[in-house]
């Protein structure tokens, strides 16, 4: 993102603060572990158990870096304003797609949260862009590669 913060809601925020409390308290000194007990086998230039822990160390630690990147600059989303009559990130936006009888909700989130297949979708895709600032009744239209698709909002909760 340009601004450098990460909209969430409080439960992502918790989730990611769990996951990175279990990787420092965990997942870390395990690793260091299994690293102490690999350099004690000796030649390290040899040593696969060696190699394999200094690369999960190395993915470890990137990922804690991540998750403390994520946390500080998290903007967690008011989810009282995201009820209402407009589009806002947070909102649960119920659209009925063109051609279709029953309508599918998903919730407009921050990209770190983003997953489809849950119904949660980033406010930075083409129908999460759509769908910002609208109101129930009004009819988006998104291009996606099989072409243009329709949607019409039903209902905002």
């Amino acid at each position: 993102m340009a601004d450098n913060t990460y909209p969430m809601t409080r439960e992502a925020y918790e989730a990611l603060q769990a996951e990175l409390k279990h990787k420092v308290e965990v997942e870390r000194p395990a690793l260091a572990a299994r690293l102490k007990a690999a350099i004690e086998l000796g030649d390290l230039s040899e040593n696969a158990d060696y190699a394999a822990a200094k690369e999960a160390q190395s993915f470890l630690e990137g990922r804690i870096q991540e998750l403390q990147t994520l946390l500080r600059n998290a903007q967690i989303i008011d989810m009282d304003a995201a009820s209402g009559d407009t589009v806002r990130l947070g909102s649960r936006v119920h659209v009925l797609e063109d051609g279709e009888d029953e309508p599918e909700v998903y919730q407009i989130v921050g990209q770190v949260e983003a997953n489809p297949s849950n119904g949660k979708i980033s406010d930075e895709s083409p129908l999460g862009r759509a769908l910002l600032g609208r109101k129930i009744g009004d009819t988006v239209r998104v291009n996606a590669p099989a072409g243009e698709i329709v949607f019409k909002i039903v209902d905002i909760g």
